[in-house]
């Protein structure tokens, strides 16, 4: 089921998440704005003392906890895409979550979702094996728990039957594909904010969204990211959540 849907009072329900635990710092900024966390769970940034903090803040806020795999690539953030054999995918996602949701446990709660990061994310949403295989992982964990990712990582976990949200970014340029533009291409951040918050309104009420050469093309839009490295993203998390409110529009986690 989309999570972009009319409730009783005819009014839409958008999710937004962000990636946080990252050791950027402004993570208390941020989470007051949000719905979903998705937190590094140690292989592109943060351990075992950013896990619990981030877990125990998203709390006090209720904040649905994610987790947020990568490759193991610190030095290049998880940025960098790895040639990784299948097994050694499986076994670097199902290592993070279990990580994470072990954490959450001793909180007396479990996770709500999953989100890969960076290139692993890049790749699961072009490439169906590498995305099977991370569906596969995050169910063979808890089938219980939601996937958040684009395109491909989103229809091979449904034809297994996890239950996904559909991704789009608020302050990240779209090619004509549907496909992120490349960090290494001019104008591929948005960093004006009101730009930012009106991309955001146009693919939470339109399923439009407009495309760096200027064309228009169909979005799904069940959670919206905001990256918690921007350089202005506590600003922009408080920008989209104002505007949002101002048009009626709930925020709330992905329930089915």
């Amino acid at each position: 089921m989309n999570h972009l849907e009319t409730n009783e009072s005819a009014s839409l329900t958008i999710d937004l998440n962000c990636d946080l635990g990252e050791g950027i710092g402004n993570d208390a900024l941020i989470m007051p704005h949000i719905s979903s966390a998705n937190i590094a769970c140690g292989y592109h940034a943060g351990d075992d003392t950013t896990m619990k903090a981030t877990v125990e803040l998203a709390l006090q806020h209720e904040v649905a906890l994610g987790a947020h795999p990568s490759y193991m690539d610190r030095e290049n953030f998880g940025r960098t895409d790895l040639l990784l054999s299948p097994p050694e995918i499986y076994d670097l996602v199902t290592a993070q979550v279990f990580k994470l949701a072990g954490i959450a446990k001793t909180f007396g709660t479990k996770l709500h979702h999953v989100k890969p990061h960076g290139a692993l994310y890049n790749k699961a949403a072009t490439t169906r094996s590498l995305a099977a295989i991370i569906a596969l992982a995050v169910k063979d964990v808890d089938d219980e728990l939601f996937i958040y990712g684009s395109r491909a990582l989103v229809s091979e976990a449904r034809k297994i039957g996890m239950r996904t949200a559909h991704e789009v970014f608020a302050d990240r340029a779209y090619n004509t594909d549907g496909s992120l533009v490349s960090r290494k291409v001019p104008g591929y951040f948005i960093d004006d904010n009101k730009k930012a918050v009106n991309q955001v309104i146009k693919m939470v009420t339109t399923g439009k969204v407009q495309t760096i050469s200027g064309e228009e093309i169909d979005i799904i839009a069940d959670t919206v990211c905001i990256h918690g490295d921007g350089p202005h993203a506590p600003e922009l998390a408080k920008a989209i959540r104002k505007k949002l409110a101002a048009q009626k529009i709930n925020i709330s986690k992905p329930l089915s």
